[in-house]
């Protein structure tokens, strides 16, 4: 849990936020995933949810064709086999025209060979991502390094707690959560490399050899601009086989960074009040 603060109350929208969560297939747990992200949103109050579930892998997903255009947020929970074209078109339609979108944990790995979707995710992993693909990003001393040397994009060590360090303080996402805080238990993607565009890191972690990471701050939470877009990215949030996922459910860190950068996505803005105790 995060300590030292917690979520205090949410400005009620009006009227919520028309928000749908895209997911299907993944290489995660997706059908507990979309029920927990839909219920953090929903019960915040900012935000009334839909939910479009692509046909399984392998399956024909011609008519998987959703109505971004219907929404002003969209949450992706999708790593699977490729959208129709058609889709692909709507969805990018829909971010250059100001669409908001939500980049959850393992969506950063989907669709290596779709450029703009990795110009959208703006660092990705996994699925045969390398040195072609863009610069790994990380901090060291302070700075942010984009290093082009050759090798695989995508890693994490053994889940674990782990400091998250604020990189961005004046960003409406970041803005008046604490400098440092303790992260619940999670995985912590390391070697994320892509096209880095128009991206703001907004938070890392260390990711320390022992836990069988990079020894390096890595990026965990990160903004986006495409076209009128705007884009939350959140690394957080590990929903695997378990009976129990710590890393999403009852955990403050999670909760209020995914809602804090939801509401900025979709609207420009972020209205949710904290309450610091000591």
């Amino acid at each position: 849990m995060l300590t030292g603060w917690c979520c205090f109350t949410f400005a009620q929208a009006s009227p919520p936020v028309k928000t749908l969560i895209v997911t299907g297939q993944n290489n995660h747990n997706w059908k507990d995933s979309h029920q927990l992200l839909r219920q953090i949103l929903t019960e915040s109050g900012l935000f009334q949810v839909d939910v479009a579930v692509s046909p399984a892998k392998g399956e024909d997903m011609s008519s998987f064709q959703p109505d971004f255009s219907a929404y002003r947020l969209v949450v992706l929970d999708y790593n699977g086999d490729a959208w129709p074209e058609s889709t692909n078109a709507a969805f990018l339609d829909y971010v250059r025209k100001g669409g908001g979108v939500v980049v959850y944990h393992a969506a950063d790995n989907a669709f290596r060979q779709w450029k703009e979707y990795n110009e959208i995710i703006g660092l990705g992993g996994w699925e045969g991502r390398n040195e072609t693909d863009g610069p790994y990003v990380y901090y060291r001393d302070g700075k942010e390094i984009r290093d082009n040397s050759p090798g695989p994009g995508g890693s994490h060590g053994k889940k674990h707690r782990y400091l998250i360090a604020v990189r961005n303080k004046k960003h409406p996402i970041m803005k008046g959560l604490p400098d440092t805080w303790t992260h619940c238990q999670d995985e912590l993607y390391d070697k994320m490399r892509g096209p880095a565009l128009n991206m703001t890191v907004l938070a890392t972690a260390y990711s320390d050899k022992s836990t069988g990471g990079t020894g390096r701050d890595e990026p965990l939470l990160l903004t986006v601009a495409w076209g009128k877009g705007r884009i939350f990215h959140t690394m957080l949030g590990h929903v695997g086989s378990e009976t129990t996922h710590p890393a999403v459910e009852g955990c403050t860190s999670f909760i209020v960074t995914f809602l804090r950068g939801a509401e900025w996505a979709a609207t420009g803005k972020v209205t949710q009040k904290l309450k610091i105790e000591n």
